[in-house]
């Protein structure tokens, strides 16, 4: 297995990746914001080709298995004063900002995905400690993510590597159909 950072020839795996870590909510919100003509894929895909904004490919990492792209790793720095949340912001979106919220100045692991015909093969335990090594290296005292309470595979790896839940949020879903109840906001203290 190798980790390397992405670049913007990646985004077509990262917004897969991007989608799958957030159960499809991801183009849910592309859908709304294309409308019925659009291509929500393609719009994932100019948002991660980016060299700007959370989405960004600079904000990724892949796990390749002999060449081939098998995991992701996405996250930055958190805001360390995050501001009130904008009367604008979609409710969907509305938890996740308040969690995001209660883990200021961390370095938020936004998405952690595997390949389905990837996975059991450590690629998640290993991007963690990319994360956690990233994270430290810039100088941040915590890592920071939120899981769905559905992810139990994920939930369980989070728990024996060290992080610690600190909130919950109900998931809002509107016209979102995911079969999830609450956000879970776990921590784990990085670097010396």
């Amino acid at each position: 297995m190798e980790i390397r950072k992405a670049r913007a020839s990646d985004a077509a795996d990262l917004v897969r990746f991007i989608n799958m870590a957030a159960d499809d909510l991801p183009l849910h919100f592309w859908r709304k914001t294309v409308g019925p003509e659009g291509d929500p894929w393609a719009l994932g895909r100019e948002r991660a080709a980016r060299e700007t904004g959370n989405f960004s490919y600079r904000n990724a990492w892949l796990a390749e298995i002999d060449g081939a792209v098998a995991a992701c790793l996405l996250g930055y720095a958190a805001e360390a004063e995050p501001g009130p949340i904008d009367p604008d912001t979609p409710p969907l979106f509305v938890p996740l900002l308040e969690l995001e919220a209660l883990a200021p100045g961390s370095w938020y692991l936004n998405v952690l995905a595997t390949y389905e015909g990837f996975r059991g093969r450590g690629l998640g335990s290993a991007l963690l400690a990319h994360a956690e090594a990233v994270a430290a290296a810039a100088g941040h005292a915590s890592i920071s993510l939120i899981a769905e309470d559905t992810h139990r595979d994920a939930l369980r790896l989070y728990t024996a590597k060290g992080y610690r839940e600190i909130a919950r949020r109900p998931v809002v879903k509107d016209d979102w159909e995911v079969d999830a109840s609450e956000w879970i906001l776990f921590t784990k203290p990085v670097g010396g």
